[in-house]
């Protein structure tokens, strides 16, 4: 599932193509998604015609601010990613115009959304497993709303101090570290794949309850989520799956992770083999001696 950095790095490349185009028409040919409003010929009514005025991200969700106080939210799931583009039906299938990743990459072919602008060119939502979320919205309606107003604060943001980060987590404070962090309410925006390489960049066992985590480790787990969350900024994102930028390219934070999906592989830093655990409904990888074990599990 894309997290805070594929979400940003998309957000970021959106700001630099779509501000000011016009959208004069939309298309799908799955209506799941659309989750507000419900119905397609009411989404599709009320979003032709409306400017992009901005985008920006709260959490996993990627925000276009539109004319009339109007937002489109997209949250693009386990298996989303936009792309900018230009695709022609053919034959009853969409056909890439534009070359390069967006035309060769496979994963770049499960179009189930098209934005066309004024200017021909066109925003298209990718997704194999067709769980993304598309919702249009009023803007103050959707930032009170009960799901929105829950979410809890950005890592990145300058005002989330360490005093902030101790005490969202304390929220929690017999939950284990990992889920504690994946959170959406207690943290916006990290998830499976940025919470196992902090973890192991901050030495912390994935399932350490909070209670058990004394003021050094706490800071060091800080500091690991702004560094690593900056790091896969940086890299534009980790496409370990299905993420593609909005270019159709990968991001490259895959090449720099260090204990995601590499059971059996070396641990970079101590030479022990990383181990894959199932916690939750997910796997969770870790190197057991870099990350040992403090406490009995309860």
């Amino acid at each position: 599932m894309p997290e805070l950095p594929e979400v940003e790095t998309a957000v970021r490349e959106l700001r630099r193509r779509v501000i000011g185009k016009k959208i004069i028409e939309v298309w799908t040919d799955f209506n799941k998604p659309i989750k507000h409003p419900a119905a397609w010929d009411d989404f599709k009514k009320q979003i032709r015609g409306k400017e992009i005025k901005g985008v920006r991200r709260r959490a996993k969700n990627i925000l276009i601010d539109l004319t009339e106080n109007k937002v489109l939210l997209i949250h693009q799931k386990m298996t989303g990613h936009l792309l900018i583009g230009r695709w022609k039906m053919k034959a009853g299938e969409w056909t890439a115009q534009t070359q390069g990743p967006i035309k060769e990459d496979s994963r770049n072919k499960f179009l189930h959304l098209i934005i066309f602008f004024g200017d021909g060119s066109q925003l298209a939502l990718s997704d194999m497993r067709k769980f993304s979320k598309v919702e249009f919205w009023d803007r103050e309606k959707l930032e009170s709303s009960p799901g929105f107003k829950k979410l809890g604060p950005e890592p990145l943001d300058k005002k989330f101090t360490f005093s902030e980060f101790k005490k969202a987590v304390n929220r929690k404070s017999g939950g284990e570290i990992k889920q504690v962090l994946m959170d959406q309410n207690i943290i916006a925006g990290v998830g499976n794949i940025y919470a196992s390489e902090i973890l192991w960049r901050a030495g912390i066992y994935p399932f350490e309850r909070i209670k058990n985590l004394n003021e050094k480790e706490l800071k060091g787990i800080f500091s690991a989520v702004k560094e690593t969350l900056k790091k896969g900024i940086e890299l534009k994102g980790a496409s370990y799956s299905d993420f593609r930028r909005t270019s159709g390219k990968k991001g490259g934070f895959q090449e720099y992770g260090e204990v995601y999906d590499r059971e059996g592989k070396i641990c970079p830093q101590c030479g022990s083999i990383v181990v894959r655990e199932k916690q939750g409904s997910r796997s969770t990888y870790f190197c057991p001696k870099c990350q040992k074990q403090k406490a009995v599990k309860k």
